[in-house]
């Protein structure tokens, strides 16, 4: 029995772009440069996040109670080479709840089902808790001239890692749903104020089911 994963890891789509950008530009300047390999102004930030090819690359993310983004996947796809390129963030107030960790064995096994051959991450050697993850993970981590180099050799497209991910993505519909319920009831007297909102929200757990 293919057993359940125990964070809920949702696909964003371009209706995340200012989830994602209000996530990385709650991280501290050290949280920043440790995450991009050099220091991010907002402006640098916000750039970054117009850039993100949602019909090229995939995009996950862990949301908490109030649906606030605050764990972030980005995998860079090169289809020509069939190399796959990660970077992940969370919230400082998140940490060390596992969402890291989950965000990680969600894109290893997405890029394994879509055919991809190699996992790479790129970090600074201070970022001591990006490297513990990324050897839990499996990545291969080397490190050079103060960078770190982590590297997976993705294993080959299974019957099994397809039918984890079904399960997986199943796991954060129900879990966006719930979110949402719960949120609605929780603010009944907003359904005015809020309508455009909910609607959006809907739309978001909607595109789970395809």
């Amino acid at each position: 029995m293919v057993p359940l994963p125990r964070v809920a890891v949702q696909h964003l789509n371009p209706r995340h772009r200012e989830d994602i950008a209000r996530h990385l530009l709650r991280l501290p300047e050290e949280d920043r440069r440790l995450r991009f390999g050099r220091h991010m102004r907002d402006d640098m930030i916000r750039e970054y996040v117009d850039g993100i090819n949602f019909e090229r690359d995939r995009v996950f993310g862990v949301q908490d109670a109030d649906l606030n983004l605050i764990g972030f996947a980005h995998l860079a796809l090169d289809p020509a080479t069939r190399v796959a390129e990660l970077g992940v963030s969370v919230d400082p107030s998140a940490r060390g709840k596992g969402y890291g960790f989950a965000l990680l064995e969600r894109v290893v096994l997405h890029a394994t089902n879509l055919g991809y051959r190699v996992l790479f991450m790129y970090c600074l050697a201070e970022n001591g808790i990006m490297m513990h993850l990324a050897r839990k993970a499996g990545l291969t981590v080397v490190v050079e001239a103060g960078e770190a180099d982590a590297r997976l050799t993705l294993d080959r497209i299974t019957a099994g890692g397809v039918l984890r991910e079904a399960m997986a993505d199943q796991f954060a519909l129900v879990d966006c749903i719930l979110k949402q319920q719960f949120l609605w009831l929780a603010h009944p007297g907003l359904e005015s104020v809020s309508l455009p909102t909910r609607k959006a929200e809907a739309a978001d757990c909607d595109h789970l089911r395809g």
